[in-house]
């Protein structure tokens, strides 16, 4: 039988063991933030990564935000040698998931079997991704013991807030340098037959207005930060959302309204703080001496950063001149530029041509809306060979009922299988004959 159809045989026949490892991550609730539950899954990673012949590391990544001892990020780096030398492959998946949230009909860390689908939180994204990296590269040792180079399959921290105490730190200590790494395939829900190429840049900011305070029956003595951030929030309406709705871009981001820049207004916090969950008092009258909100700026690759924070600059200006007293400040957060792999990259091409024989169909180009963590393998580990591909329904990402398709993963997991045969077995022709 030909490799490849001996890697579609070894998959099939995984098909139990694929349902059952989904569920099994799924039920682990490492809700980011705080960061739980990152040592369990880990060492659940652990355990089974070393029964198929990996070297496994976990690592803590000290220091680096939100790591403490009652939270710490900690990572794991799964490496399984081939018989001879040549090119590693990297599977990286976060293992963190966001809030629950409100709105769910099945218990979101249940992992429920349903019509085909398995349904929890982090089922989409990303671990259904995950355990469909691990079933093709299990898949493929078993059919190509012999293989040249090697595997590897990380399980990563706090992508979902910005992934600073997992990529971002083992690409700092190397794991993702070209010399040791040379093709990276994330498994982000991008749909099983296409190919995710890059990412938006984006830019968070906190903006802060001053004012005041006064008794809040005497507002006149006072100066309201509140008023003034409505001010703020009136001509971003009037102007800057015009603005942005104007600039599109060539790049292949989807869903379509992600063609064009945004800007997302994600918190709000002004006046008196929030009372404890066991207050049953009232607020005391005082007017507002201070507002802040966060923004959430996705730009797009024909955009420069500089102009991206100018213009939120320009519109504080233009508040100001209207608005006697009126003082603020911008504080950066965090910022990512746009990043976007050639398509004639070499793991671009190998994908490429194993949707076309899984799926008999072309495969897709797309860039996502948001970034994920090949922004780091990219600017910290230099690392341009870097693509997202996995199973999963995007729009499903951070929803409630959350779920992700048994046939996608499997279909994704033959994909990721008959890559690694054409990267580190050198079967250049696909063929499922």
């Amino acid at each position: 039988m030909p490799l490849t159809s001996r890697l579609v045989s070894e998959i099939d026949a995984r098909r139990d063991d694929l349902i059952a490892l989904t569920q099994d991550l799924i039920r682990i609730p490492t809700l980011n933030p705080p960061g739980n539950c990152y040592r369990d899954i880990c060492e659940y990673l652990d355990a089974r990564l070393s029964a198929s012949g990996f070297a496994c590391e976990m690592k803590r990544a000290v220091g680096t935000p939100g790591d403490s001892e009652k939270y710490p990020r900690w990572n794991i780096v799964a490496r399984r040698e081939g018989a001879t030398p040549g090119e590693c492959v990297h599977f990286n998946s976060h293992t963190d998931v966001v809030a629950v949230g409100e709105g769910w009909t099945v218990d979101p860390f249940g992992a429920e079997l349903k019509d085909g689908r398995i349904y929890g939180r982090g089922a989409c994204d990303m671990k259904g991704g995950l355990a469909a990296s691990i079933i093709a590269a299990e898949a493929f040792i078993a059919a190509c013991p012999d293989f040249a180079g090697a595997i590897e399959i990380s399980g990563t921290a706090d992508e979902e807030t910005g992934g600073y105490g997992g990529v971002a730190w083992l690409a700092e200590q190397g794991h993702f340098s070209p010399e040791r790494v040379q093709h990276v395939i994330i498994p982000e829900p991008l749909h099983k037959d296409r190919i995710c190429l890059g990412h938006r840049g984006v830019w968070w900011a906190e903006i802060e207005t001053h004012g005041r305070i006064a008794h809040g029956s005497m507002p006149f003595l006072g100066d309201s930060a509140i008023r003034h951030m409505g001010a703020v929030l009136d001509e971003m309406e009037r102007w800057l959302y015009p603005l942005l709705a104007g600039k599109r871009t060539e790049m292949p981001v989807i869903p379509e309204g992600a063609r064009q820049s945004t800007m997302n207004i994600n918190s709000i916090h002004g006046g008196e703080p929030e009372p404890e969950p066991d207050f049953t008092g009232f607020p005391a009258a005082c007017v507002a001496d201070r507002c802040r909100i966060v923004i959430d700026r996705r730009f797009l690759i024909e955009e420069d950063l500089s102009e991206v924070k100018a213009e939120i600059a320009t519109l504080m200006e233009r508040v100001k001149a209207d608005r006697p007293g009126f003082t603020y400040e911008i504080r950066d957060l965090w910022q990512v530029t746009p990043t976007m792999t050639e398509r004639d990259a070499p793991v671009v091409q190998s994908v490429a041509r194993a949707i076309g024989k899984v799926l008999n169909r072309d495969a897709g180009y797309v860039v996502s809306p948001g970034t994920y963590d090949q922004k780091h393998i990219d600017r910290i580990g230099r690392l341009k060979n870097c693509i997202a591909y996995g199973p999963g329904v995007l729009d499903l990402a951070h929803q409630p009922d959350e779920w992700i398709g048994v046939d996608d993963m499997a279909d994704s997991a033959k994909v990721m299988a008959l890559t690694l045969s054409e990267l580190l077995a050198g079967l250049r022709t696909l063929s499922l004959s």
